[in-house]
């Protein structure tokens, strides 16, 4: 399970601009919130979007930024291809999760089979996540209302209930957009250490047509392929 969590989290690891001061109280409530989430899901189907990366270790206070574009499709596809500092591909389809590093020549494979649901809390959080799903995995508190990109958003709290998961990451922050009702920003603080990363989705397409080769795990000849243990 370690080996797994450092997987995810890898792909997690995450920002340019968070948003904060302009947060105000909200005028939803968490049920009427939860309940529209549950609807915008029946229509969910996919997603294309930019986005940028930040992760934040306080103690050195040092910040490492990534860019590229997401595509993800509701029946447990993704696939990031980040370009800015390094390329680099992560894909997850089904109960593999793959890391490509075109530098290195070198692709990682990991199973989730076994912790798939866990995997896609993380992976797809927000994205087609029904409000059953939210309250079936965590604790689940409504900040209020802000304003990302000059977006209207709805603040989310997502403390996770699974002790492992929590072991890791303490409590994530969610930035919902009332216009589309897809997350334009999110914020996982891990345990212990003060550190967190973000990432933040601008350009976004809701529901384009994306094809199964989009997540065909083909990788250049010559790729040494492994399967870290964990």
């Amino acid at each position: 399970m370690v080996g797994l969590l450092a997987a995810v989290c890898l792909v997690l690891v995450a920002t340019v601009a968070w948003a904060g001061a302009s947060q105000t109280r909200s005028t939803w409530t968490l049920e009427e919130v939860l309940k529209q989430l549950d609807l915008e899901a029946k229509s969910f189907r996919s997603l294309t979007a930019s986005l940028e990366r930040t992760k934040v270790t306080v103690v050195v206070d040092d910040k490492s930024v990534e860019s590229g574009r997401v595509f993800i499709r509701k029946d447990d596809k993704m696939r990031i291809e980040l370009t800015q500092p390094d390329a680099r591909t992560i894909l997850r389809t089904g109960d593999d999760l793959y890391i490509y590093n075109p530098r290195l020549k070198r692709v990682e494979q990991y199973d989730i089979g076994k912790h798939r649901a866990e995997a896609s809390q993380f992976l797809l959080l927000g994205f087609g996540s029904t409000g059953g799903d939210l309250k079936k995995n965590y604790l689940v508190t409504l900040l209020g209302e802000d304003s990302v990109d000059k977006r209207k958003t709805l603040l989310l709290e997502l403390t996770p209930k699974s002790d492992k998961f929590r072991s890791q990451i303490a409590k994530i922050h969610l930035w919902i957009d009332t216009a589309t009702w897809m997350p334009v920003q999110q914020k996982f603080f891990e345990t212990g250490s003060g550190d967190y990363f973000v990432v933040h989705f601008t350009n976004i397409v809701r529901n384009p047509r994306l094809t199964d080769a989009q997540f065909k795990p083909n990788w250049p000849k010559g790729t040494t392929k492994i399967k870290p243990q964990g």
